[in-house]
């Protein structure tokens, strides 16, 4: 079979398009990303980077000493709180503590965290110069006009076309334009409305400091969370979590575009039964605050294969972030296309095949962390769900240190981290 040198979009410039674009970049294979914005979109706070998934696809393109340098495995901590008594069932900043070793490898094992916006800037900074095309907003997706089998156009609402595309990824999110060329299913409301809460100086408030810890905030009850997670710039956002109709946010009678008012008023109204140490939490970011429904594709979510078309990243399987896997499971989507390309670039496979091929692998790994992110969803907003997650992570810890002990290991290190974190 004959190298081929397919003509490529992508669509979206998020983290999954992005590091797709990376893995080709590195690899010497042209392509041209389509973002509706003019710049990145710094949206969301803090990622996990995951070693088989995430870390394995900034690997494959190249920026594995980008991510070391801007990644923060000592905020890989997690807090568990009872959110109406605030006691604390599981505390990694002291009595829980992990034991790591010093190396790369070991600091690296379990799930470093790194701002969003650093993720986004080293994946960019890691494709190719003018690859991107900014303000360019996707109007449709739609068959070659030269009538060539399998080609696609994008039409943009500046009037402006690209044509003759062999292959189209969509990686243009929940609401995604490319993906209705392969269903008709739309994403539905998941439940749950998410308000954010920011506060931009962190060191400056003792009281919040020493509460949150260095890593993440987690208290879940019956239909309703408060989380937070600390960012890299000396931030925090935190995240106060309700089971409430769709229209919530437009109809509960809080002025949104107040910051003061809507954040005393939310947390008065509708958190008065959580723990003071928890509406403090809350109280104290003080500098936005953000009212979002959380949307999710049905559980199984599949698509009609269409030749020159995928899907990667939320176009192909959002699902709300109480499972902690979204960004993974996309850059895992990243690394299956980009090595279908490289490999159909080489002339070893058949483009449309690999493409078809990776799509069935896909399935298969999106269905379990949709699955898990479902049953996180279901478990967390329980009246016992922050028992139940420190009751996990305690059971982790526990058959690791066992096999540990078994093997004549240490309790430290690369071995202990992995097995003590896997969900």
């Amino acid at each position: 079979m004959a190298p081929f040198h397919p003509k490529i979009a992508l669509v979206g410039a998020g983290p999954a398009s992005l590091t797709l674009g990376a893995i080709l970049t590195h690899n010497n294979i042209p392509f041209t990303i389509y973002e509706a914005s003019t710049t990145l979109r710094d949206e969301g706070g803090s990622l996990d980077i995951h070693p088989g998934t995430g870390q394995a696809a900034l690997k494959e393109a190249g920026l594995w000493p980008q991510f070391v340098k801007h990644a923060r495995p000592d905020a890989d901590v997690a807090k568990v709180i009872e959110l109406k008594t605030g006691e604390v069932f599981w505390d990694e900043n002291g009595p829980d503590k992990q034991e790591v070793g010093a190396s790369e490898d070991d600091q690296f094992a379990g799930r470093p965290e790194i701002d969003r916006g650093d993720l986004l800037k080293i994946t960019h900074e890691g494709v190719a110069e003018g690859a991107v095309k900014w303000g360019k907003k996707l109007e449709r997706v739609v068959p070659s006009a030269t009538q060539q089998p399998n080609k696609h156009d994008l039409h943009f609402a500046d009037g402006t076309q690209e044509t003759d595309f062999d292959l189209v990824v969509g990686g243009d999110g929940a609401w995604s334009k490319v993906r209705r060329l392969v269903t008709d299913i739309q994403p539905h409301y998941s439940g749950i409305t998410l308000v954010e809460f920011w506060n931009k100086d962190l060191r400056s408030n003792d009281w919040l400091l020493d509460y949150v810890g260095a890593g993440m905030v987690m208290a879940f009850g019956e239909g309703a969370a408060v989380m937070s997670i600390r960012i890299g710039d000396g931030s925090l956002r935190a995240y106060g979590c309700l089971r409430v109709p769709e229209d919530f946010s437009s109809t509960c009678g809080i002025d949104w575009n107040d910051k003061d008012v809507s954040r005393e008023a939310f947390v008065e109204r509708y958190l008065d039964h959580v723990h003071p140490d928890l509406q403090r939490l809350l109280l104290e970011c003080k500098d936005s605050t953000t009212a979002r429904p959380l949307y999710e594709l049905p559980v199984p979510f599949t698509f009609e294969h269409r030749k020159g078309v995928t899907l990667i990243g939320d176009a192909a399987h959002l699902m709300t972030p109480f499972a902690g896997v979204g960004v993974n499971v996309s850059m895992t989507d990243s690394l299956g296309v980009g090595r279908a390309i490289i490999a159909a670039s080489k002339g070893e496979k058949d483009l449309d095949e690999a493409i078809e091929a990776h799509e069935k692998d896909m399935f298969v790994y999106m269905r379990e962390n949709m699955e898990k992110s479902l049953s996180g969803k279901e478990n967390h907003f329980a009246e016992h769900g922050s028992k139940e997650m420190a009751d996990r992570m305690r059971d982790g810890h526990a058959a690791a240190r066992a096999a540990a002990e078994t093997q004549g290991k240490t309790l430290q290190g690369k071995a202990f981290k992995l097995s003590a974190r896997k969900e």
